[in-house]
């Protein structure tokens, strides 16, 4: 079979709700990388909580993180890096009307450092921080940088203010785009205008001449649409938003019923086996 491109989305998808890579999706995706496919993340996440599934899965591949704003190659410092961030002045704006409106956190990264609004252990845990520089406090005095992604976290239970300051960045529609995590956090994911999934993952299409007809993407939130629908195949997990199953070419089970492996098992005709 002519080489194909995996894009594996990360949360939700690739890994189990317990954030780990069950060990027949480790056993299938491996296997697809020894028959000669290409296998890449992409992911919302950024580098730093990437890293580790990347290593764990063997991959030798670029990565997308921050929905498109990062894409870069982990293993080759030579690869052609795109960075694509949030003009200050605008994050700016963005930051100052979080806080008219009284949100519970904001959070702004660059790259791998992270600025925290207020301090926030559960914040800190989830974006993985223990190796890498955290600067706490207003991010009006502390952020001085154009900003990779800014992360809004509403009150908790408030989906009325989740709405309305979706309906507010609207009014900013022609700097940003924004995101919307699901459940439990509800965070608002706040990227510059026109990035997404899709356009790091033509990115390495090209790199590696790949069609779009021999792109297989798996994902589940609002955050894989253009991915899945860029993809030759899109696939949507059974876990997945009604609206990104709505468009997927395919639908397998959810992230944890081994959904990337029965569908790679099936379509390359491989034999399920756990190493």
């Amino acid at each position: 079979m002519n080489k194909h491109i995996i894009a594996l989305d990360l949360d939700g998808t690739l890994l189990t709700d317990e954030k780990t890579i069950s060990p027949s999706t480790k056993a299938a995706v491996q296997q697809i990388i020894q028959e000669g496919h290409i296998v890449v993340i992409s992911t919302g996440r950024p580098h730093r909580a990437s890293i580790k599934y990347y290593h764990e899965l063997g991959l030798d591949t670029p990565m997308v993180n921050f929905n498109g704003a990062l894409i870069h190659h982990p293993l080759n410092q030579k690869w052609d890096v795109i960075h694509s961030p949030l003009p200050l002045r605008k994050a700016r704006e963005i930051i100052h009307m979080a806080n008219e409106m009284g949100v519970k956190n904001i959070l702004a990264e660059v790259k791998d450092h992270v600025h925290l609004h207020y301090y926030d252990e559960d914040m800190m845990k989830i974006f993985d921080t223990n190796e890498h520089p955290v600067t706490v406090g207003p991010l009006t005095n502390h952020l001085k940088t154009d900003p990779t992604s800014l992360l809004i976290q509403p009150k908790e239970g408030d989906m009325e203010k989740v709405k309305y300051i979706r309906e507010e960045l609207d009014k900013h529609a022609e700097a940003i785009d924004h995101r919307r995590w699901g459940a439990p956090w509800h965070v608002i994911e706040i990227v510059r205008s026109g990035l997404n999934k899709a356009v790091g993952l033509h990115k390495i299409a090209h790199y590696y001449r790949i069609p779009r007809e021999r792109i297989i993407a798996f994902g589940d939130e609002d955050n894989d649409f253009e991915m899945i629908d860029y993809a030759g195949t899109g696939v949507a997990m059974g876990n997945a938003i009604d609206g990104l199953k709505s468009i997927a070419d395919e639908t397998t089970a959810s992230n944890e019923e081994d959904g990337i492996a029965h569908f790679l098992n099936s379509y390359f005709q491989m034999k399920p086996s756990i190493r």
